[in-house]
Order: C-alpha cells, then structure tokens, then sequence
C-alpha cells in the first residue's frame, strides 16, 4: 500500500516565525493614498452576548419553506457553476422591478433597475460614475458612515453637510452649500442611519433642484431601511428626473443581511452608465438564485417586517416612558438618550447582557429592533441604567 501524497504548494508550506526584535509594520509604513490616512474601517463590534441588537438585522430566521426553496434555486444554479452568470442578472432585475412597483408605489422597468453585491457596492459604482478624484460629494451628517468611506475610497472628496438639532436635514443651508460648492453627487439617506428620521419628499426636491443649478449634480436616495417607515417611498419621485437615484438592499426587510444584495431605480441612462465600472459577472449565479427565491417569498418575509415595526414602535414608547429622549424613528432601530457619556450608557447595557450601537453621535445610542424577547430584555436594561447615565434638561 502506498502512503497518500502529502500536499504541495502554498497550501503545505509552513509558516515562518517571525524573526527575534523584527519591527511590526503599520499602516503608516505602506504607502496608502493620504485620503485613507487615520481612516477606520467600518464595522460594528462583534461580542459573545445573549443579545445583539446593534447591527440593524432583521432579528427572524427566513423561514424553513424558504430555505428549501433557496436550496432548490441554488442547486440548479450550481448545475451551470462551470458557465459564467447572466452578466446583467434580466431575471433577477425583472423581478425586483416587480417588487418596487407592486409595494413603492410607482411603476418601474428592468432597464430602470440595477443590482450589484449590497448596497455598498451600489453605492461604490455610482461612486465610480459620477465621483472620483477632483470630483465631491455631499451628506448631512449625521448619517450613514460609508457614504463618506465609499467616497474616500473612490477618490472622490467629501463634504460634511448641515442638519438641525432634531436631525432633520437644514434644508436652506443644505441648498446653499450645494449652490457654493457645487458637489458632484448629493446623499440623502431616508429613513436616516443612524438616527431613524425620514426625509420629506419636499427636501429631496428642494435639494435635487439645487444639484441641477450647480451642476447638474447626481442625487442618491439611501432608501435601505424604507420598508419599515411609516411614509411612503420616494420612488416616485424619480419619474422625469434623470439625475435622482433611489437605492434599495434585501438585507433589512428580507432579512438577507447574508446575502449581500442591494439594487437601485433610476433612469435607464444611469443603469447604463454604472455598467461602465461595474466588474465582469459580478452577481454570482448562487446569489442571483437565491435572491430570485427570497422575492417569491415577498409576502410572507413583510409580514415579519410589519411585526418589527410593532416592536419599532413599543421600543419607542417604553423608552420615552423610562424618561428616554427618542428620535422619531421610521427605521428597524430606534436614537435614545440624551447622555452625559454615551460610551458609558453604552458599556453599562453591554453590562447587563445586551449589545446596542455607539454610533459615536455626541449624547445618543442606537438600538436595533429585535424579537419581542430580545426587546424586553434591552429595556430591561436600558430602565436599570436610565438614572445613573441618562441627562435631564434639568442637569444638561
């Protein structure tokens, strides 16, 4: 009998130690692009906890009729795995159209619609469009964190633009910045990350004209978390303005934060012009399966979304009954506070067994709605902590 052969290759060659007294490299000792300098990644921490309620997922497992027909879509997706995947995913496309016309209230076709690996990568290749060196964009801080990394990333340079003391977006100043600076691509996230707030239709317009003065300029609709907000989506607004992008993602309310797969709706020209920068065959055939399988789960998986809602909705007034400070929220997560020090608020409910979100917002926290077990325990912790961390107008 012969000995199996022992492995070749990179894979079987032993790892060097490193050498006594040799100097660990840095960030500082490669030669980065200065913009990436000081910059973090992002992330949210990742701790063994009962209970994980700051990343924003949908809380509920897909169900187990779901899962099988992911499995079927897949194992026929993998038949063809020697092949290449549909390029432009028309099957997948056709039917996310379907889906933002039956549930956005406006009817969209598959050349209006794109989808790529999460909204990230979305975002990325409108980035790659319409941004890039010597080019800017604008947010209205605070909001969501990629938009200014993806933008960094990209080259393109970063404006930090204005809200109000409520979160909302300052509409006068933000329509001026937009007139003196001239940005390439305005961000207008709604519902807002990190602090829940929709944005009223009459503000896009308002900014989207302005963009039009200075530019014409690309406006980006973040409507990720639009499926959980009490006001109906912006989609509409796109119909006769060429310049307006809405993004979208299956990783809130389809609970397919594991799937990584987000989508946009706009004018045809913009769903060619992102194809300019988009990677050869970048929707794999397995994730193009399975999300073609979640949407013939549309149904049954919004009906989760609406008991996340409810729990929304009791998060909010548990905690103003506690005497918390709440944002409004049209999102799966609920602003609290106001504290003196929120990364200690936030340490004393890690404390107790619940992990929430230290945005780094001055004074707040960000917790995601949960399962209904999930939720009374945060609370729980949150009413225990409430007279130690929590500032009153009265001690502020």
């Amino acid at each position: 009998m012969t000995s199996p052969a022992k492995p070749t290759g990179p894979a079987a060659a032993p790892v060097a130690p490193e050498a006594p007294g040799a100097r660990v490299l840095t960030l500082d000792d490669l030669p980065i692009r200065d913009e990436l300098r000081g910059q973090s990644p992002y992330g949210a921490p990742q701790l063994d906890v009962p209970v994980l309620l700051n990343t924003n997922e949908n809380p509920y497992p897909l169900p187990e009729a779901l899962v099988a027909r992911i499995a079927e879509r897949v194992a026929e997706a993998a038949r063809d795995l020697n092949r290449y995947p549909d390029r432009d995913a028309v099957e997948l496309r056709t039917a996310l159209a379907g889906y933002l016309t039956r549930t956005a209230g406006h009817a969209v076709g598959v050349s209006q619609v794109w989808a790529a690996n999460g909204s990230n990568e979305i975002i990325q290749q409108l980035l790659q469009t319409f941004g890039g060196p010597g080019r800017r964009a604008i947010g209205f801080e605070p909001s969501y964190s990629m938009h200014a990394l993806i933008s960094r990333g990209t080259g393109t340079g970063w404006i930090s633009g204005p809200r109000n003391e409520d979160f909302t977006i300052d509409v006068e100043a933000a329509v001026r910045a937009i007139g003196e600076l001239r940005p390439e691509v305005v961000f207008v996230c709604s519902p807002n990350n990190p602090t829940a707030t929709a944005v009223a239709p009459e503000t896009v317009l308002a900014l989207y004209e302005a963009a039009q003065a200075a530019g014409p300029s690309m406006v980006v609709v973040d409507e990720a978390y639009a499926e959980f907000s009490h006001r109906p989506s912006l989609l509409p607004l796109i119909e006769g303005r060429p310049h307006l992008v809405l993004t979208r993602t299956m990783s809130k309310a389809f609970g397919a934060a594991g799937l990584r797969l987000g989508y946009l709706a706009a004018d045809p020209a913009v769903v060619d012009a992102v194809q300019l920068v988009r990677l050869p065959y970048h929707l794999s055939s397995v994730t193009q399966a399975t999300a073609l399988a979640a949407l013939e789960y549309t149904d049954t998986l919004l009906g989760y979304v609406e008991q996340l809602k409810a729990e929304r909705d009791r998060l909010v007034a548990e905690l103003r009954a506690a005497g918390y400070e709440v944002t409004e929220s049209d999102a799966n997560f609920v602003q609290f506070g106001r504290f003196a020090d929120s990364h200690a608020a936030w340490q004393a409910i890690l404390d107790r067994g619940v992990l929430v979100r230290d945005n780094g917002v001055p004074g707040w926290l960000r917790v995601s709605a949960g399962t209904p077990a999930e939720n009374t325990a945060f609370l729980a912790a949150a009413r225990a902590v409430a007279g130690e961390h929590r500032t009153t107008e009265e001690s502020a």
